[in-house]
């Protein structure tokens, strides 16, 4: 036999192993779905939910490299390339912008981040029932407010003419406070209205997480002389270490989002410079002023931001030896 024979020999049996290996692979992916059928069935409402008003609109993208206007059409505006990026990157207001933004996310993520974790713990240490239900219930309860419903409450709690606690201060001689019209006080006030209306709705993922803790590890503990902050520190914490992780990844992955609602609501004149952020500045070019590629090419940058400090804090994570998102 030639060596060209072996060769082509060789090639074939090649050849062959790949489609063995491939019509192996799925009949193992069609088992699958046959015996998940029922599953996928219901987990099909939210793919198509997904499908339809997530990953299809994202054609919606490319206007940010068109110069688009709703006469001509999504297809036939002139592309202009990274045109909005340029003049974004140049505004002026860009810096501003950022440091809002990550000023009252960095306040988010020292202040508000921990306290769901702190308030797991303090509930799942409550041994009457009734008393842990109802604390439970009243630290939830916020959360179903509207944001609206919050400012409302915030102006009447802390406005300058008929707020209930500058009526206090003055009732007790001191002067009243302008809460909501001084820029040093906003990004504070933002952190609190977040905290009193999704701390407690945040508890529920790590109370879910410290209730699959093995009570081993606590008698085990206090066999070994360990009182409750020993056990605490020692077995809650390392049990529940990786859903902490996982939740901070996914709150950094946040750090470019406020969120347009709370903060609109709350803006004014006098914090204007304090308070504008990307999302109300998107809402004001984009909805506003029309500029509709402008608008989007900031709401993309966002985007890229958050997708890039996803995937660096999940390495960094993997890097200490955590499981990360992905």
């Amino acid at each position: 036999m030639s060596k060209q024979e072996r060769l082509s020999l060789e090639r074939s049996g090649w050849r062959t192993a790949s489609q063995n290996k491939r019509s192996l692979r799925v009949r193992t992916v069609w088992r699958g779905l046959v015996r998940d059928k029922y599953l996928y069935f219901i987990a099909m409402p939210m793919l198509v939910y997904f499908l339809v008003f997530k990953y299809v609109p994202m054609w919606g993208i490319l206007i940010a490299f068109k110069n688009y206007t709703p006469y001509v059409g999504f297809w036939d505006s002139p592309w202009v390339g990274l045109e909005h990026f340029q003049r974004f990157f140049s505004n002026e207001d860009f810096f501003i912008l950022l440091r809002n933004t990550l000023a009252i996310n960095v306040l988010n993520l020292l202040l508000f981040f921990p306290l769901p974790i702190l308030l797991s713990i303090m509930l799942n240490e409550v041994r009457l029932e009734w008393v842990k239900r109802t604390m439970q219930s009243i630290i939830y309860l916020p959360h179903f407010l509207s944001w609206v419903v919050i400012a409302g409450i915030t102006f009447l709690m802390l406005s300058t003419s008929e707020g209930v606690i500058n009526k206090m201060l003055f009732a007790l001689g001191f002067e009243k406070v302008a809460f909501l019209t001084n820029p040093d006080f906003f990004w504070l006030l933002l952190t609190f209205q977040s905290i009193w209306k999704e701390a407690g709705w945040g508890t529920v993922i790590f109370l879910a997480a410290i209730a699959s803790v093995d009570t081993q590890l606590y008698e085990a503990a206090k066999i070994d002389g360990a009182g409750r902050l020993r056990q605490i520190w020692h077995v809650t914490l390392p049990a529940i270490r990786n859903v902490i992780i996982i939740l901070l990844i996914l709150r950094v992955g946040h750090m470019m989002d406020v969120g347009f609602e709370q903060v609109y609501l709350m803006m004014n004149g006098a914090v204007s410079d304090v308070a504008d952020v990307f999302d109300t500045y998107v809402y004001r070019s984009g909805i506003q002023q029309a500029q509709f590629s402008y608008s989007t090419a900031v709401g993309l940058f966002k985007s890229i931001v958050g997708v890039v400090l996803v995937v660096i804090t999940n390495r960094l994570a993997k890097k200490f030896g955590e499981e990360g998102v992905y």
